[in-house]
């Protein structure tokens, strides 16, 4: 099995350790940790390895899907990794073929999107990519249905989106979980930014047998550190992926679910509330910050923006380089992406490290005019 080098993760670790500003995050500020009760109690493995299952039954009811449904796992990408060899995987583990997981080896992925959403499929058997069509990152569902073939198991969308922040609307993801149904395979929705939306969408595992999400509590909850994430779905895609966790992390994070389990009650409301008043914000500076210098963008929902490179410089590395090198501060070129006419930037720190960014990131810029 050979995968591609992962892109951006290869320039974060170039360049994010000296510089002084971090600009190209993509998730909200991370939470003190003294807003959370931090004693779990003895420091075993979580047991059931799967996540404690009243727990489970609690996030399973969100999807209206039982305990069996959902597996806690470290992080979204441990969550969507698992998913792919649970579906993709030839062969599969023992039990699983029957049960519907492995019945191919393609998935239709729509891009641009996170990486390891479309090198891992590519890595276990086959990926299509299905560019969002611009100016506006568009979602054609016809676009995908063209990519999709009788070996496709599993659609895969990030709703809202990573980088461009298009959310793109109930009909077509729905019309997406239809073509999904109509070719035997499942939709895989990464829902990570969707608690960021002020009107989240149903999440894809509660539309059908058909529908598969994961998420964690890093993007919209400010929780990074504490390595959470589960993944929802029809009972044997999740056990096929609890099968393959056994060779991975074995069980979640003690102290995440811990956590989780505070985040994920009473304090949610409250988290969501203040991360989506931060992100409203901080996305009206950026408008202004773009506007100011010429240059073009969808009016994103989350933390990222992902405006158009400006003139003047050799694509999103030639610019992010300069940016980096005289500023100090790092963003994430477009390239990494597929698309070397933008760039990505991250919105969703404190208020001053934004600000005194892009007013470095601006010098760079008029320095070139």
């Amino acid at each position: 099995m050979q995968i591609d080098p992962f892109a951006l993760e290869r320039w974060f670790d170039e360049h994010e350790h000296d510089a002084e500003i971090m600009l190209a995050e993509s998730g909200i500020r991370s939470l003190s940790a003294d807003r959370f009760d931090l004693d779990p109690g003895k420091l075993g493995y979580v047991i059931p390895t799967d996540g404690d299952p009243d727990f489970r039954a609690e996030i399973a009811a969100r999807y209206d899907r039982g305990p069996d449904e959902i597996a806690f796992t470290v992080g979204t990408q441990e969550a969507n990794f698992l998913t792919f060899l649970a579906l993709l995987s030839s062969p599969a583990p023992p039990g699983s073929r029957d049960d519907a997981p492995g019945s191919g080896t393609h998935a239709a992925v729509v891009t641009p999107t996170y990486q390891a959403l479309h090198s891992v499929p590519d890595a276990i058997g086959s990926a299509t990519r299905v560019p969002l069509t611009q100016p506006g990152w568009e979602l054609s569902v016809d676009r995908v249905a063209e990519a999709v073939d009788d070996d496709t198991a599993v659609i895969v969308l990030n709703n809202p989106n990573n980088p461009t922040g298009r959310y793109h609307s109930e009909a077509r993801v729905r019309a997406l979980y239809d073509l999904a149904v109509d070719h035997d395979a499942y939709l895989l929705c990464d829902e990570v930014y969707r608690g960021l939306a002020h009107d989240p969408l149903p999440p894809v595992a509660s539309l059908g047998a058909h529908g598969i999400s994961t998420t964690s509590l890093t993007k919209a909850y400010g929780l990074a550190g504490a390595r959470f994430g589960w993944l929802a779905g029809p009972d044997p895609v999740v056990q096929a992926a609890v099968r393959w966790k056994d060779y991975t992390t074995i069980s979640p994070s003690l102290f995440g679910q811990h956590v989780a389990k505070q985040a994920l009650g009473d304090e949610e409301s409250a988290i969501l509330s203040e991360n989506r008043a931060l992100a409203e914000r901080h996305r009206g500076i950026v408008a202004d910050w773009i506007a100011d210098h010429d240059l073009d963008w969808h009016d994103p929902v989350g933390v990222n923006a992902f405006p158009t490179v400006p003139a003047g410089f050799d694509g999103s590395r030639g610019f992010c380089r300069a940016v980096v090198e005289e500023a100090s501060v790092v963003l994430a070129p477009g390239d990494a992406f597929g698309y070397d006419g933008h760039f990505r930037l991250g919105f969703g720190h404190e208020a001053d490290q934004l600000r005194e960014g892009l007013a470095r990131v601006g010098e760079v810029i008029e320095s070139r005019q």
